[in-house]
């Protein structure tokens, strides 16, 4: 069975940006996973916001959820707690939103990994200790 995949929002963004460095490596890997691509509605929201200066930014990314590519599989009614708490753990960060959102997702999501760019998934655990697996370039 295939890994699950949680998209960043750095994928996201870079994937539909042509003119980003990570475009190349990201279109790749794109390519290379299995749809659905799980996400939140805050990487949704700082996708759109970033991609506001291209033409057709926001459509394009509302439109990979409208082709079932990327599907939003969280419900922060049900997991504002946690997201709190986690918030909280990593104060001295400090950990955004989107990340705590995505941090929580992998706890909830089996045999899964975070498609990032962020470097910060290297230092972010889940279940308290447990290293997050993720997809990123090597840098």
């Amino acid at each position: 069975m295939a890994d699950k995949i949680i998209l960043d929002t750095g994928p996201l963004v870079a994937f539909l940006n042509k003119n980003d460095d990570y475009h190349d490596w990201t279109a790749l890997h794109f390519n290379l996973m299995e749809p659905p691509l799980f996400t939140c509605e805050s990487v949704i929201s700082e996708a759109c916001y970033l991609l506001n200066q291209y033409h057709n930014g926001p459509t394009k990314v509302l439109e990979l959820i409208n082709r079932d590519l990327i599907e939003i599989k969280f419900d922060l009614n049900n997991e504002y707690k946690a997201i709190k708490k986690m918030i909280d753990k990593y104060d001295n960060m400090p950990m955004s939103f989107a990340d705590s959102c995505l941090v929580r997702m992998a706890e909830i999501i089996d045999n899964c990994k975070v498609f990032t760019l962020d470097t910060d998934f290297r230092i972010y655990r889940k279940n308290k200790n447990e290293v997050i697996p993720t997809i990123m370039p090597e840098k």
